[in-house]
């Protein structure tokens, strides 16, 4: 198969969603059609009797959240699918902004009961940013929800995004029948089955055929033909090229824990949904067809295997073919870097591969020199951008409860940090140590981590920060002149770059307005 075939039978693409809204639920049931699993666990509230497949860390299996991303491929109907299941829960935003920019088009999870929630508009800001193409799944059908008109109405109005509905509702609640697909005109019926999939499907291509009416009573036959006819009348035909561009985002309707509607918008997905696509370097645009091979590190995961210390590099491939066992271009490191363990993921299982192609998200054993962000080539001195760190919203100075376990605390921030648990600030008197977040629930999953993993105890104490700001300055002089004045309010990050901690946004401002030569960022990428 020739690279540009490899490529077109390829799609990444990330699920997203707020807490609740049924994510993990959905990922299963697509890795269940895809027939990478079985039977899928079911995830009930807080307590996971037989623990879902995309969350594997013990913290996972006892909150009953996902707290870090999961890497998943199968394959479909021919199409190589590379799905990421992200943290639903906003504490670690963090980690999905940075998924997303793995990816090539993102599936949207909106609870049909509760709507459109904040979590949400946070992400399809970030999905906004980079024209991602986005597909919504009004979930939970199964439930007395809203009406699928009043839904539509809020996701244009709440994501600013228009919609068009592509499968469409027949019931809600007790009284759900099945889905009608709008893009193929085919009426699919399914018996619920929360493990497993239901074979028993009927097909319609006509919906004026009098067995509807039996199969789904009269009532329902004339919603459903009344409905559709609104839907054509009332939405322009879909238009691809306008998903593409991430102007317009199709919408199915199912329930995930019933496998109502997944199927038809996953044969539609892998239609629809784009190949790999180029990315922007620091220098060019990288075009995923060109033969010399790039790539990027979006995420860093360690002890995956808890009984074998080992730090997996996730690498985005951008271009050309990654082989295994031959030496690529660090492009921040000192000396060409070769990788003779490469794997990629169903989860937690892994399987070893010589070749990976654009759009595979693969998996390298690293002993500490990969970062997130950094960019491998084929000999070419470039770096993919648009990886950045946010400033955090929530600091806490690390206190460590046990002397005699100095060395090993400082190991576990340090590899927890790197993976972008968190992120670690180092004031430069007194050195003492800051870990910032966007939520309260990471100083959990940090604690839980460095006693389990690492065998460290820490505690968290508050600190009066607002804001921590990364700093530059055209004038060395002016810099350092502003280093050594506020010397008591500098830390470095874990990549050694300057920070300004500022104690409020008031008093921020009126520094920033002292110093005109000096640039204050609010994400670590400038």
């Amino acid at each position: 198969m020739t690279l540009k075939e490899e490529i077109q039978k390829r799609r990444t693409f990330a699920i997203i969603a707020h807490p609740d809204a049924g994510k993990t639920t959905l990922t299963e049931k697509l890795l269940l059609f895809g027939g990478a699993i079985q039977t899928a666990g079911a995830v009930k509230s807080n307590k996971i009797d037989t623990a879902t497949k995309s969350d594997w860390m013990e913290i996972e299996k006892q909150r009953g959240i996902s707290v870090a991303t999961s890497v998943m491929g199968f394959e479909y109907k021919d199409i190589k699918i590379n799905l990421l299941d992200t943290p639903g829960h906003q504490d670690f935003a963090e980690d999905t902004y940075r998924t997303l920019t793995a990816v090539d088009s993102v599936i949207m999870v909106i609870d049909c009961v509760k709507g459109v929630e904040i979590q949400t508009e946070k992400l399809m800001e970030v999905c906004r940013m980079r024209n991602t193409p986005v597909i919504c799944f009004i979930n939970k059908l199964d439930r007395e929800g809203r009406d699928p008109y009043d839904l539509l109405d809020e996701v244009e109005t709440k994501l600013g995004i228009s919609v068009r509905p592509l499968s469409w509702p027949i019931g809600m609640g007790k009284g759900f029948k099945g889905v009608y697909n709008l893009y193929d005109q085919q009426l699919n019926l399914f018996t619920p089955s929360q493990r497993k999939l239901s074979d028993d499907r009927q097909v319609f291509e006509n919906l004026d055929d009098p067995q509807l009416d039996g199969l789904i009573g009269p009532g329902n036959a004339k919603q459903l033909r009344e409905d559709v006819d609104l839907i054509e009348g009332v939405y322009p035909d879909f238009d691809v090229n306008e998903y593409l561009e991430g102007k317009i985002a199709p919408v199915f309707f199912g329930s995930a824990v019933n496998n109502f509607g997944v199927n038809e918008m996953l044969d539609t997905f892998i239609k629809i949904a784009p190949a790999p696509k180029s990315r922007e370097t620091d220098v060019r645009e990288v075009k995923p067809e060109e033969s010399k091979f790039s790539g990027f590190i979006f995420k860093i995961h360690a002890n995956m295997d808890p009984n074998h210390r080992n730090r997996i590099a996730f690498l985005r491939i951008c271009s050309g073919k990654f082989e295994r066992n031959k030496p690529y271009n660090h492009v921040h490191g000192a000396k060409p870097l070769r990788f003779s363990n490469v794997t990629q993921f169903m989860a937690q299982d892994k399987e070893i591969i010589d070749e990976a192609f654009p759009g595979d998200i693969v998996g390298l054993y690293d002993t500490g020199n990969l970062k997130i962000g950094d960019t491998l080539t084929d000999g070419e001195n470039m770096v993919f951008t648009g990886i950045p760190s946010f400033s955090p919203e929530i600091f806490r100075e690390v206190v460590n409860k046990d002397a005699m376990k100095t060395k090993q605390l400082e190991k576990g921030l340090k590899q927890l940090m790197e993976e972008g648990v968190a992120q670690l600030f180092t004031f430069d008197i007194g050195s003492r140590k800051v870990v910032g977040t966007v939520g309260q629930l990471q100083f959990e999953v940090i604690q839980f981590r460095l006693k389990n993993e690492y065998n460290a105890t820490a505690e968290f104490h508050p600190m009066n920060l607002y804001k921590a700001c990364w700093i530059s300055s055209k004038d060395k002089k002016q810099l350092d002149e502003f280093v050594r004045s506020k010397n008591r309010y500098i830390a470095r990050d874990k990549d050694d770059k300057l920070v300004f901690m500022a104690e409020s946004k008031s008093w921020l401002q009126m520094v920033q307005d002292n110093y005109p030569d000096i640039e204050f960022h609010f994400t670590s990428e400038f």
